[in-house]
Formats: structure tokens, sequence, C-alpha cells
């Protein structure tokens, strides 16, 4: 053995005729036998004690699996949360970026431009053919100018060449939070506001 431990001498019986041994235990749970003629030249044969495991009761394992359920419902409560937020801000930095593409284009073209909002559907429309979807999970709410309405229940903001709009707020609110998208009728400026209903 390469490793220097101290040991403790152990009794060990022996028969007549027979060779004599001594046992001694060691400090890192091995029990050699020694030649009680040749102590100190080798080890004849060495054996590890093994110490019994303790193993888990039921009342540890239920509140093991008490604690894992309650964080994994922690978990998917704050995740849903997040989605939403996230779908929120992506859907008012979207719709506001196409009215703003909507009013850019009336000036370019020289051509009044809509821009068309669908709250029941949660849907939009801008020129060339740009269209989106809203998340089921937000609510929409449209005010505007009546007389540019395409159809009932569908409100629409419309730009003129010199760029400015008829007006309308599209406010998009998940919960309590919520982001208003205000056009202003003068300039046909495009603004963001965070509110909390």
């Amino acid at each position: 053995m390469t490793r220097a431990s101290r040991t403790k001498p152990l009794p060990v019986r022996h028969a007549a005729g027979h060779r004599r041994f001594i046992a001694a235990s060691r400090s890192d749970g091995i029990v050699s036998a020694v030649p009680e003629d040749n102590r100190g030249r080798g080890i004849i044969a060495a054996t590890p004690v093994r110490s019994a495991q303790r193993g888990f009761t039921l009342l540890e394992m239920v509140v093991v699996m008490v604690i894992v359920a309650a964080a994994v419902l922690l978990g998917a409560m704050a995740t849903t949360g997040g989605t939403q937020r996230m779908q929120l801000h992506s859907s008012t930095k979207q719709i506001a970026a196409n009215l703003r593409y909507t009013r850019a284009q009336a000036i370019a073209t020289g051509v009044p431009q809509r821009f068309t909002i669908d709250p029941r559907g949660h849907a939009w429309q801008a020129p060339n053919g740009r269209h989106g979807k809203i998340p089921a999970a937000l609510d929409v709410n449209f005010t505007g100018a009546r007389q540019v309405q395409p159809e009932a229940g569908v409100g629409a903001i419309l730009f003129f060449d010199d760029g400015a709009s008829t007006g309308g707020r599209v406010q998009l609110a998940s919960g309590r939070a919520a982001w208003n998208v205000d056009v202003a009728w003068l300039t046909g400026e495009v603004t963001l506001k965070r509110v909390r209903q």
C-alpha cells in the first residue's frame, strides 16, 4: 500500500498449527491482515469496509414533489404573463410602423392612402398588400372618423398627400396593461403611449 495511514491493532483468534496473523484497522476504512512474524514487510489481504447508505423516507419524497409542482406552476404563470406582454408590445409597434408607412406612401405618391383595422377580426391592412393579424389574447379597440369606415365594425384612418389624416386611435390591451397608438388629424403624426386600465 502506497498511502500511509495510522493503524489500530485488532485481536485475531488463531488455531494451533496455523500461522498467526495480526489484523489492523486503518483510518480509511481498510482492514488489513499482516503475519505476526512479518509485520511491516507487506500486507497479505485488504478488504474495504462499506458503510450502510440511508435511503429517502416517504415524507421527504412527498415534500420534494410538492416543491417541484409549485415551481412548475409559478414558472407557467410567469411564462404566460411574459408572453402576452411581449405580444402586446410587438403588436403595438407593428401597427404604429404600418401607420407611418401608410402616411409615407400618401406623401410619396400624392394619393390618399388608407389604413384599416378590424377589432373583431383581430386584423389590420395597409397599402401595397401589407396586412397582419393581432393575437387573439389581446383586446383591440378603435376610435376614428366614421365617414371613412369601409364597413360596419371596421375602422380606418385616411392619410392625405400633405401628411395630414382623419386621425384616430388604436388601443391594444392585455389585462390591466394597454398601449395607445394615436394619429394626429392635423399633422398625421403617429405616437405610442403606455397606459394602465
